[in-house]
């Protein structure tokens, strides 16, 4: 009883500030070994010796990351986003098609039945294909 006791406001709001400085700690530290890992600027043995120096000396590892490459993180950030962007685009043309609307491809469709290259019945079954 006496430790609730102890326990007061103050304690409750220092424990929270460490919480969330310790929060922001193992943050940065996963934003740390994820740029040292996409840089495609960094050879194997630079990102070995990154990692290295992050994970022995872990506080003074990552404040030296971000002073002599903590400008490249934004460049590295922007490029992974472009890159995911790109792929996401390139899924989805993929997924619709890239022949266009329904409508655009019985318009299509027609086209080629008026030409002759289309006979009535499979001008018909292609018509259905798309409709349906």
């Amino acid at each position: 009883m006496t430790l609730l006791a102890e326990f007061g406001t103050g304690q409750v709001f220092w424990s929270m500030v460490w919480f969330f400085l310790f929060f922001i700690w193992i943050w940065l530290l996963f934003t740390v070994f994820a740029d040292i890992f996409r840089s495609s600027d960094l050879s194997g043995w630079g990102k070995a010796l990154w990692s290295i120096f992050v994970i022995f000396l872990p506080y003074l590892g990552v404040f030296v990351y971000l002073i002599a490459r903590g400008h490249k993180m934004q460049d590295h950030a922007i490029e992974a986003a472009q890159q995911q962007d790109a792929a996401m685009r390139q899924y989805v043309q993929n997924a619709v098609g890239s022949s266009g609307s329904a409508a655009d491809q019985i318009a299509q469709l027609a086209s080629l039945h008026d030409q002759g290259v289309l006979s009535d019945d499979e001008y018909a079954k292609a018509k259905a294909k798309v409709i349906g």
